[in-house]
């Protein structure tokens, strides 16, 4: 039986951590979470965390990259592409609501961190596409607009900014996770009704995104 060598088990260990880490992070925040819950959580001991990541900063900056990139890079694919603005709406409905709930702390989390860390915006872009959010933006809103415009003069869609459209889709997609706790006691939801609650969303969101802007 050939053994792993010492390069592999570095890297299990550090994933080990970092899956850790992600699910401590996830549930608390990084101002909640204790590197004694990551290194329990992980079945490491606490020297090991710090010998792979040094602080807890670094750790709370690897998992906020690993979280941003379960939804970004998808999502401006889809928005900066050459598809119809109509598969786009689905597209982007389907592909939030799928990630969010295997995942619903991801929003809380991402705008806590965005909230307390604005600095990360750049970090987030930038290593999402290479570029800054600026130019990511422009890239995006200029497909967008131009794809806008078309069906206005055509007279089949309500005039909207490219930004708005964008943003108003994206809030619709990630607003039920943010607040989940206040959806879940408002609508009267356990978890199961939610999840059930979530899948009536992806029938029906966008559907009801593109009646309200077609003329």
């Amino acid at each position: 039986m050939v053994k792993p060598s010492s390069q592999a088990r570095d890297r299990d260990t550090e994933q080990r951590i970092l899956d850790a880490a992600h699910a401590v992070f996830l549930r608390r925040g990084t101002a909640g979470a204790r590197m004694q819950e990551i290194a329990k959580e992980a079945d490491a001991n606490s020297a090991l965390l710090h010998y792979y990541f040094r602080s807890k900063e670094r750790l709370a900056e690897a998992v906020f990259q690993r979280a941003a990139m379960q939804l970004m890079p998808a999502v401006i694919r889809i928005l900066g592409s050459d598809a119809e603005l109509e598969a786009k709406v689905e597209q982007v409905v389907d592909v939030e609501l799928q990630q969010l709930q295997k995942t619903p702390y991801l929003p809380g989390y991402i705008l806590s961190e965005l909230t307390h860390h604005p600095e990360r915006v750049r970090q987030l872009f930038s290593t999402v596409t290479g570029v800054t959010p600026t130019e990511v933006g422009r890239r995006v809103f200029k497909v967008l607009g131009a794809q806008i415009n078309a069906r206005v003069k055509a007279g089949r869609m309500h005039p909207i900014a490219p930004e708005q459209f964008a943003i108003n889709l994206l809030a619709l997609c990630v607003f039920p996770f943010a607040a989940r706790p206040m959806v879940m006691a408002l609508v009267g939801l356990d978890q199961a009704g939610f999840n059930q609650f979530i899948e009536r969303r992806r029938r029906e969101l966008a559907p009801f995104f593109l009646r309200a802007l077609r003329r």
